[in-house]
């Protein structure tokens, strides 16, 4: 291939990409504290709303309980999908700034039709109004997640050694801030819904996102920004094609006839580029797609690149990354899928039993997934992380697949322990005589209640973090909103897939009766459809194991020789 091929500027791993402003103070933690401060106020709205929706649903809407949950897993699910959507639009149109500001003005309009249809708005057009408002908040939703995080990560320059360093800590630091903020959340405002008014719940949910949207602004004069970068799909599109128009060639020799980088006639790295040496290092898996890097008579012969005929081999090796955390996130749907109970029927079992001393509203219980994290984080940080580090001598204690794995196993186990507890709730009903009271409480302390939510705490703090963690680092630079999209559409489709179990299980056992998720929880088997969770967990977590072991990481490959992955 001719030597004068045109230029590209690269960032991390060799990918075009625009310039990123890296200015003498600028970024950093001083940046970073406005940015988390807006996704806080975005985590305390979303629990804030979704912890009592199911209540406000049934209680208020006239909604079954299955129609309930149905509803809430349909409204999470399309929240958790559209940052895909605005991902793309983030990487390839707005860039992320633009795209955070955007969105949260949107959220901000559909917290406003929220408080306005349980406020003012006429009871014959209030459930259309409200569910307008939470469609509104879902497409909000899409632009601000996938955004808020890698911006607020962008803050971090790796190749300053202090800014590495802080960065290492970030996601788990992160994570604490907006469970703080989510715990807060759950705590005061299913409060204030129950024994105030829903109108002044909603409008103070409404006042967070406005007023986190403000502060974000003040930020703006010291963020680091990135623009957008095209679009992240033509390069990976452009590996399959080329694969596929070359399906026949071979490779020359070792080394020879193959496309290893694109680089300036000097060698050098234009503007705004960084770690310009690294590259990634070639894979066996998927040794179709390296046909895409083989230099046929054709690119010998051009004096230019065609990116349709010819890849680079980094440009190869970031669409194996994107085709390696496909399983991984195909069989983290289950975790998604129990932790979709916390907002819909364990807050029904919540809403049956006794409370001591003093009552909270149902929801608020999930406040005690907050708690949990807001324990675990720092002594999986300080403690966890130091001790494991001198057993396996890995960097981070375990591998973010390790980390992943533990949560989903703690899935499994929480799923058994809610069948266990909610059996027990349910022999308490039967043997006082309300088996045909929903409505009563039953008197059983609602503190039984308390392993189920503090596991859901501890298995997010080794799989969802794991996750995200593992989806910001894997994924190729230019393609990391959409790997933050990725993430976050585990939740959605998870929740999906639990509404299709309902359905399934609900359609199976009414076969014989009322079923196992009737209206009547006293009378129903909720701790039977735990069971069948609690197994589908654990068929899941096998496929995992398989899956995982067989995961390659990132590996980089400097000009100096240097050679290592990325775990």
């Amino acid at each position: 291939m001719d030597g004068s091929a045109a230029p590209v500027a690269v960032v991390g791993n060799g990918h075009a990409a625009g310039k990123l402003s890296s200015s003498a103070g600028k970024g950093g933690w001083s940046a970073a504290i406005f940015i988390i401060f807006v996704e806080v106020a975005e985590r305390f709205a979303y629990y804030g709303l979704a912890g009592n929706l199911i209540m406000y649903l049934t209680n208020h809407l006239g909604e079954s309980m299955v129609v309930a949950a149905q509803n809430v897993n349909m409204w999470v699910g399309v929240s958790a999908i559209f940052p895909l959507v605005g991902a793309f639009v983030a990487d390839s149109c707005l860039g992320r700034l633009r795209t955070i500001v955007i969105s949260s003005l949107v959220y901000l309009m559909g917290m406003i039709l929220l408080t306005l249809s349980v406020s003012v708005i006429p009871s014959g057009y209030r459930k259309s109004t409200f569910f307008m408002g939470l469609y509104v908040i879902a497409v909000g939703e899409g632009g601000h997640k996938p955004c808020v995080q890698t911006f607020a990560a962008d803050q971090f320059d790796e190749d300053l050694p202090e800014e590495k360093m802080a960065k290492s800590s970030f996601f788990n630091w992160w994570y604490l801030g907006i469970t703080a903020g989510a715990t807060t959340a759950v705590f005061l405002i299913p409060y204030l819904q129950d024994h105030v008014g829903w109108s002044v719940g909603f409008g103070l949910l409404a006042g967070m996102v406005a007023m986190g949207l403000a502060v974000f602004l003040m930020g703006l004069k010291i963020y680091r920004r990135q623009g957008p970068l095209g679009s992240p799909f033509t390069r990976f599109a452009q590996v399959f094609v080329a694969a596929a128009r070359k399906w026949r060639a071979e490779e020359a020799g070792e080394g020879c006839g193959v496309c290893y980088d694109d680089e300036d006639e000097q060698g050098t790295a234009p503007e705004g580029c960084r770690n310009r040496a690294l590259r990634l290092a070639r894979t066996p898996q998927f040794g179709a797609l390296d046909k895409a890097t083989v230099i046929d008579a054709t690119d010998a012969t051009s004096k230019t690149r065609n990116p349709w005929r010819l890849c680079t081999v980094t440009q190869v090796e970031e669409a194996k990354l994107v085709l390696r955390l496909t399983p991984i996130w195909f069989f983290c749907l289950m975790f998604a899928v129990v932790q979709a109970q916390m907002h819909t029927f364990f807050t029904k079992q919540a809403a049956s039993m006794s409370w001591s001393h003093f009552r909270l509203s149902p929801a608020s219980l999930q406040g005690l997934v907050g708690l949990t994290i807001l324990v675990s984080v720092p002594l999986y940080d300080g403690v966890f992380v130091p001790l494991a580090r001198r057993i396996t001598k890995h960097p981070s204690g375990i591998s973010m697949l390790q980390r992943i794995g533990f949560g989903l196993f703690l899935s499994v186990l929480n799923m058994s322990v809610s069948a266990i507890v909610e059996g027990r709730r349910v022999q308490v009903a039967i043997k006082h005589g309300l088996a045909n009271s929903p409505k009563t409480t039953v008197p059983m302390s609602v503190w039984w209640l308390v392993p189920q939510y503090m596991l859901c705490g501890i298995s997010d703090v080794f799989a969802i973090v794991g996750l995200q963690e593992l989806f910001y680092d894997q994924m190729p630079e230019e393609m990391r909103s959409i790997g933050a999209g990725l993430f976050i559409s585990v939740v959605g489709f998870g929740s999906f897939v639990s509404s299709a179990i309902i359905s399934v299980v609900r359609a199976t056992s009414s076969r014989g009766g009322d079923g196992w998720l009737g209206d009547n929880i006293n009378a129903a088997h909720l701790d039977h459809y735990y069971w069948v969770l609690a197994g589908l967990s654990g068929l899941n977590l096998a496929a995992y194991v398989v899956v995982a072991s067989r995961f390659v990481y990132k590996r980089v490959n400097d000009q100096l020789g240097f050679q290592g992955e990325v775990q």
